[in-house]
């Protein structure tokens, strides 16, 4: 298999993820903008997960350049991604019906620590198949958001039961970090 044909099935699946996101949306009861005021945590929980979707979309396709061989290690690590990725459609429903109550706050900062950690697996198993002095590798090493991220999710988790503002407001964050792509594997290809 190419790496090209492993990025469209994902690239399909995340396009499935934020089409079943914006169908958990129903039509408000009435016809003026106030009846719109009652879906604002629907709705703010549906932009928490589009952005999170775009940004792990934008960085899966910049890594996946830099697969060299897909074997059957490489596919399972990128399903075990898209598997956690799947379960923010339900999570954001969860949350954004809860108005960010507690635990549903707390459910959606785990699966979102699960993707990164997925993610950092399928990274590494693609770091695996360059030499140890590839630019590639070298600059993948100095990661910082990979590092940072799921310490981030863990305290987002921790804190949903103080107050879930400041569960959103790690997730934010974390978004804000992981928005600008990473230049690093640019960079690299540019490199090679």
């Amino acid at each position: 298999m190419k790496a090209n044909r492993m990025e469209a099935f994902s690239d399909g699946v995340l396009a499935i993820i934020i089409t079943i996101m914006v169908l958990e949306f129903k039509l408000p009861e009435g016809h003026d903008w106030y009846a719109l005021i009652g879906l604002g945590p629907k709705i703010l929980s549906y932009i928490f997960s589009f952005v999170y979707i775009g940004i792990y979309w934008n960085n899966h396709h910049h890594l996946l350049h830099m697969v060299r061989t897909v074997h059957g290690r490489l596919m399972w690590l990128n399903l075990l991604l898209l598997f956690w990725l799947s379960l923010i459609p339900f999570t954001t429903a969860w949350m954004g019906e809860s108005h960010f109550a507690p635990t549903p706050t707390a459910l959606y900062g785990i699966i979102l620590l699960l993707s990164a950690l997925s993610y950092r697996l399928l990274q590494l198993a693609i770091i695996k198949q360059h030499s140890g002095d590839s630019s590639f590798v070298v600059s993948m090493g100095k990661d910082w958001k990979v590092k940072l991220s799921p310490f981030l999710y863990l305290i987002a988790v921790l804190t949903a039961y103080v107050s879930p503002w400041i569960s959103c407001f790690f997730f934010v964050l974390v978004a804000i970090i992981w928005f600008v792509p990473d230049k690093r594997i640019e960079h690299a290809l540019r490199g090679q």
